[in-house]
């Protein structure tokens, strides 16, 4: 599936890849995931995409999105938007999908494969377009959850579907001790 003299490029839909791995009951790990695709060719860019909420004093995000900026991955973050749904439920609203349609699109003359970490069925024109000017695309999302989290349509587009159960050992992180990490927030507190 990858050749080590590719170009390669990554795009993290966050929100999607986060909602993935929980549905599989793990996390990303995300310096192991960088070290597996930098293996697999000439990693030439990361991006990880997500909106921020701006108005509260701590978003639980910030620090994995301080921690990616500061180790090797092009943070693409935009404020997210706050409203009230007609249920009166306070509802987050932060769609990334433009700014990283535009990214793969600018960077496609430069790269031989990118890989695309979400199962968002809105972005199989993106591939179709991207495949057309000769990028490989390989998709990584999941059919194993209960409903599948990756599109039918956008899997059957890409050069390769990628099951992310299947990099569970290879960029997975043991799920935490809610005990012991409330232990340890304990002792940072003190």
């Amino acid at each position: 599936m990858f050749y080590k003299d590719e170009r390669l490029a990554l795009f993290i839909d966050g929100s999607n890849l986060y909602a993935a791995a929980k549905s599989l009951g793990f996390d990303i790990d995300y310096k192991l995931l960088r070290q597996e695709f930098e293996r697999r060719g000439k990693l030439l860019r990361a991006f990880y995409y997500t909106a921020l909420l701006e108005n509260d004093e701590y978003s639980p995000i910030r620090p994995l999105v301080d921690w990616l900026n500061y180790n090797g991955y092009s943070m693409v973050t935009k404020p997210a938007k706050e409203y009230t749904d007609s249920m009166g439920r306070r509802k987050v609203k932060g769609n990334m999908d433009i700014e990283l349609a535009v990214n793969a699109m600018e960077l496609a003359p430069h790269v031989d494969h990118m890989v695309l970490f979400s199962g968002d069925g809105d972005f199989r024109p993106l591939i179709e377009s991207l495949q057309r000017q000769g990028v490989r695309v390989s998709v990584v999302s999941t059919i194993r959850s209960q409903p599948p989290m990756i599109a039918d349509e956008l899997r059957r587009q890409a050069d390769n579907f990628i099951e992310l159960d299947a990099l569970r050992d290879v960029i997975g992180r043991p799920p935490r001790d809610p005990q012991t990490e409330r232990e340890h927030e304990t002792e940072i507190g003190k």
